[in-house]
């Protein structure tokens, strides 16, 4: 299971869309780029927002001043008349025009070719062998290329638009986390408690605490919200959650699974992790040495 997965990662998204379907409009986008004119180009009258931010609109026309547009908008044809209806991209439609900009790179798709890609992305999000980041990438593009909602992604899933949000947070993790999940070495659990402390270097140390300790997605929560608290310093937070002792050491190595404690005010407790009900009994077996 692991090696399809990384597999579907290493073709791209090409690899995650059913066999059958039209892989022609999946052409590189290098490879459909048009430079259009931008009084050819009318918004979009479902785009469901209605207001955009000027300063940040202002932002964007100078860096597009700057280093022009970088990321080209996506439009469909509007009848046989060479004007085209915005799909995604209104700030960079708008920010252009307020950079004083006649023509911008557009990506041309019809009806029909975004009406088969939209359903390929919401099969894809259906599929149960796909990887939570896989599923956060199709989220991710149907929510930005399609201006869908998450409530309407949702719909569309049959999942809780939380559940929907969820995944698609999973984009914000950093390369480093984002590898540790692809290879399992955190779960979804752990990458949401990662998400939960903003701060990108207590995010790194987080991640190593999971990876080098074996924290359970408890203990990574507890330590989110230790530092949140105002903990920041990485040896406070990691003494509350837990901390690898000699004792602890040791008694991992007798019982040969993960041991953590987890100190209080006073005293504390020992966590012993077990991965199903057989290990359970190995585990009380050798505690009782049996």
């Amino acid at each position: 299971m692991a090696s399809e997965t990384k597999r579907g990662l290493g073709k791209g998204f090409e690899a995650l869309i059913p066999t059958d379907f039209d892989t022609s409009i999946l052409t590189p986008e290098e490879e459909r780029i048009q430079k259009l004119s931008i009084s050819a180009i009318k918004p979009n009258p479902q785009q469901p927002r209605r207001h955009f931010d000027e300063l940040a609109l202002n932002e964007l026309a100078e860096s597009i001043k700057r280093h022009g547009l970088l990321q080209p908008v996506v439009v469909t044809p509007l009848g046989n008349d060479n004007t085209y209806v915005l799909i995604a991209g209104e700030r960079r439609l708008r920010a252009a025009g307020k950079a004083g900009l006649s023509h911008l790179p557009a990506i041309v798709r019809t009806a029909k070719e975004l009406e088969q890609l939209e359903i390929a992305l919401v099969e894809n999000v259906q599929r149960v062998d796909l990887s939570p980041l896989e599923q956060a990438a199709s989220i991710g593009r149907l929510h930005d290329q399609f201006n869908l909602e998450y409530a309407d992604i949702a719909k569309k899933l049959g999942k809780a638009p939380s559940t929907v949000q969820n995944i698609a947070r999973l984009l914000g993790l950093s390369d480093e986390a984002k590898k540790a999940l692809h290879e399992s070495k955190i779960t979804e659990g752990h990458a949401r408690a990662i998400l939960a402390v903003r701060d990108s270097g207590a995010q790194a140390e987080l991640l190593d605490l999971i990876i080098k300790n074996g924290w359970s997605v408890r203990q990574a929560e507890r330590y989110a919200v230790a530092y949140k608290k105002g903990i920041k310093k990485t040896e406070s937070a990691q003494k509350r959650v837990s901390a690898t002792t000699p004792e602890t050491e040791a008694l991992s190595k007798t019982l040969k699974t993960p041991v953590q404690i987890h100190r209080m005010a006073k005293g504390g407790r020992l966590e012993i992790t077990f991965t199903s009900d057989s290990n359970l009994k190995q585990i009380v077996k050798r505690l009782l040495g049996k």
